[in-house]
């Protein structure tokens, strides 16, 4: 089982999650319909946990190297991220977001196709990386989700029908999002030491990892100082998504790429 296969289990996925997201939609008149979509995703999740734990076994590695294998995870957390949401603010409107992005995930792979290979590189063989790569991803995703929050926050700001709930939301996936990305700068420093000897070297990818870990800090300490500015605080946690956007994959596609230790990723 390899990347060869990823077409076929892809495509059955999308398919489930579709008509769960139709499902879905329909359930705002029909509630009985709502536990059918619940059936459906979580199969259709099921499926992609299989295909990433087989990847996993085949490859002989974990499934972090390339970006195409990060987008795998990303399509994994964050239908995880939707019911976990979904489970504690009820949600629905978000649990549908998850899913609708993790199928995108899914499809740009699908257009995209991987390379097949079993090779890690030696500063990738370290038991750094398997922690230091799922907290980031993790906290990637509920970030995203938090981001994606503010955007439809600021819109409803603009049509004159916000609700503080959005913003609550918001925070609470920020607390939750920043937490996961200390731990990736902490994991991240620590395999770093134990691979080149030094726990920071201002690699780019590091100095991005860096910018977007202060945006988000930017805000949580805006949001503390200044409670009733909703406006101001969404715009600077959809600007700290963009910054995210960079430190995930824009940095391989900058000129200072050539000079990081991060390049096995691209």
């Amino acid at each position: 089982m390899t990347w060869i296969d990823f077409p076929l289990y892809s495509t059955n996925i999308l398919i489930l999650w579709c008509i769960g997201l139709l499902l879905l939609l329909l359930s705002y008149k029909k509630v009985a319909l709502f536990k059918i979509a619940n059936i459906v995703f979580i199969t259709g999740w099921g499926i992609l946990l299989v295909f990433v734990i087989k990847l996993w076994i085949e490859l002989d590695r974990p499934p972090m190297r390339t970006l195409g294998e990060t987008r795998l995870w990303y399509a994994t957390f964050l239908p995880l991220v939707g019911y976990i949401t979904f489970i504690r603010w009820r949600y629905k409107w978000f649990l549908g977001y998850s899913i609708a992005m993790a199928c995108l995930f899914l499809i740009i792979n699908y257009l995209h196709p991987e390379t097949y290979s079993k090779t890690l590189m030696p500063a990738l063989q370290s038991p750094w990386f398997i922690p230091h790569v799922l907290v980031y991803l993790f906290s990637y995703a509920v970030l995203a989700a938090s981001s994606i929050v503010a955007i439809k926050g600021l819109i409803d700001y603009y049509k004159n029908r916000f609700d503080s709930e959005t913003l609550k939301l918001a925070d609470n996936l920020v607390y939750i999002g920043f937490s996961f990305l200390t731990l990736g700068l902490l994991f991240g420093a620590l395999w770093a030491k134990e691979a080149w000897g030094h726990y920071w070297t201002w690699d780019p990818k590091e100095v991005w990892a860096f910018l977007t870990w202060m945006g988000y800090l930017i805000y949580i300490h805006y949001r503390y100082f200044y409670l009733h500015k909703s406006k101001q605080a969404l715009s600077i946690l959809a600007f700290a998504f963009i910054v995210l956007l960079i430190c995930w994959f824009g940095v391989n596609y900058l000129p200072v790429s050539n000079t990081s230790v991060h390049t096995y990723t691209q």
